[in-house]
């Protein structure tokens, strides 16, 4: 199957760089060889940007090419899709070609037309006579919109744990023994376990007056040494945290907060896997998640978390998404640094390899797939549950999956013995049957919002409704 290259058309950015140097037109037109006129063309995004052009502007700017996705464009242009099908839009409807114009030519009143749909939808769930006046948005939506838009990647919080990591003694025997010694020394806080921990729904906790940590009873290894790190980033790193999430975090107390629990999470991972180290061992083992953990001594979703926060500038991983369901279909987390974008209502597509992997607990599922914007993605599905310790126990059930586009797939092992060009090796997903426009899927749960229904009176389809075409 030939690799579809979309055209780029980054007016947007272009216009961006040009105004922050306070450039006219004229001048960057002559900076770049190029006419007034088609300078212009391209601001307005009346023409696609062409390699020759973004190579020379990354190099006059320092900048890579990833700084020119179209990542947040294609989440965008998702939530605007959704958001249209709702009913209240039936007598208005909009095609997918007139929303991607909306979404490349007016970014900030595509959001704010977003923002006012989701208080909308707010005000007609709620009961004002016994709900409070809260935000519209969820603050871990807020928490988890904000981490989108920093790409999943922190730099100066990244470099921070790179650098106290690299200040740390040799450790053949793992982190566990030196992260303990460096609280110990450094804050005077004793490790002690408490099998009673896990029924409290607490898996560390400092007790300040018996300077000690508590953590929970038979914990695996990596857990632990994910905790230990976390501590140090609070205890540490507090003023970068909090300097980092003054300077752009949402504002809202509970977004505040949560967003300031994401940070220490990140810390302890950027901990645990130092960038330079982390990036050149997935690249030279080919991204084999299996190996990657092994040689760190960390867990499957440790390492795949992980490979999707690699956007440092100039040292790029693979541009990865990263999701985590549990076996309901929920969404626990859920981040991305290429185009896929996740439905914001409904579950997710059942054609989806996640669903398969919680048939085969522990195995690694392979599968190509093509979204309904016709990208094709390799993901690569795992369980990633914890086993219970006791006979009462009932532990999460929970899996991962971690995709990237089909043109970096080589990279990865995952490709290895799969043919690339075979039309028939790819599965067509969609973002949730409320928002996925696919009329001949036997999958489908309930019709695509927004669209009359054609029952068929002298024909029957796969599904006993079909959308009229837009």
């Amino acid at each position: 199957m030939p690799i579809n290259r979309s055209k780029l058309f980054a007016g947007q950015r272009l216009r961006e760089l040009r105004k922050r140097d306070k450039l006219t037109q004229q001048t960057l037109a002559s900076l770049l060889g190029i006419s007034l006129s088609y300078l212009n063309q391209l601001e307005r995004n009346h023409r696609p940007l062409p390699d020759r052009l973004l190579h020379l502007i990354c190099e006059h700017y320092d900048l890579t090419p990833a700084w020119f996705n179209d990542t947040r464009e294609a989440h965008r242009l998702q939530a605007l899709r959704e958001t249209m099908g709702d009913l209240v839009f039936k007598e208005a409807p909009l095609t997918m070609a007139y929303m991607a114009e909306a979404v490349r030519h007016a970014p900030a009143l595509c959001d704010a037309f977003l923002t006012l749909y989701r208080a909308y939808t707010f005000e007609q769930q709620r009961a004002p006579s016994t709900l409070p006046d809260i935000a519209p948005l969820e603050p871990y939506e807020v928490v988890g919109n904000w981490v989108q838009e920093k790409h999943n990647y922190f730099h100066e919080l990244d470099c921070a744990a790179e650098k106290f990591y690299q200040t740390l003694p040799e450790h053949k025997d793992g982190l566990e023994p030196v992260l303990t010694m460096f609280l110990l020394e450094q804050h005077g806080l004793k490790i002690t376990h408490d099998t009673d921990m896990e029924q409290q729904g607490l898996v560390w906790r400092i007790n300040r007056q018996r300077n000690t940590v508590i953590l929970p009873h038979n914990q695996p290894q990596e857990s632990r040494v994910f905790y230990l790190a976390q501590i140090i980033g609070q205890l540490n790193y507090d003023a970068l945290i909090t300097k980092i999430l003054n300077r752009s975090a949402p504002k809202d107390k509970n977004s505040f907060q949560l967003a300031r629990v994401y940070l220490g999470n990140y810390f302890a991972g950027a901990l645990l896997l130092p960038y330079g180290d982390f990036l050149q061992t997935a690249q030279q083992m080919r991204y084999d998640i299996e190996r990657i953990r092994r040689h760190f001594g960390v867990s499957f979703e440790q390492v795949s978390h992980r490979l999707s926060t690699l956007q440092r500038p100039g040292l790029e991983g693979i541009p990865f998404y990263f999701l985590k369901l549990d076996i309901a279909g929920n969404i626990l987390k859920s981040f991305s640094a290429n185009r896929f974008s996740q439905a914001r209502f409904g579950g997710p597509c059942p054609l989806w390899n996640i669903f398969r992997a919680f048939a085969t607990p522990g195995q690694v599922q392979v599968q190509l797939s093509q979204t309904t914007d016709s990208t094709v993605y390799l993901n690569v599905a795992r369980t990633v549950s914890h086993e219970g310790r006791t006979y009462t126990d009932r532990p999460r059930q929970s899996a991962i999956v971690l995709g990237c586009h089909i043109k970096d797939a080589p990279q990865t092992v995952y490709a290895d013995g799969l043919d690339l060009a075979d039309h028939s090796l790819v599965i067509p997903i969609g973002p949730g049957c409320r928002a996925c426009s696919r009329d001949n899927c036997s999958h489908r749960s309930l019709p695509l919002s927004g669209r009359l229904l054609d029952t068929g009176s002298d024909a029957r389809g796969v599904v006993p409704y079909r959308a009229y075409p837009e």
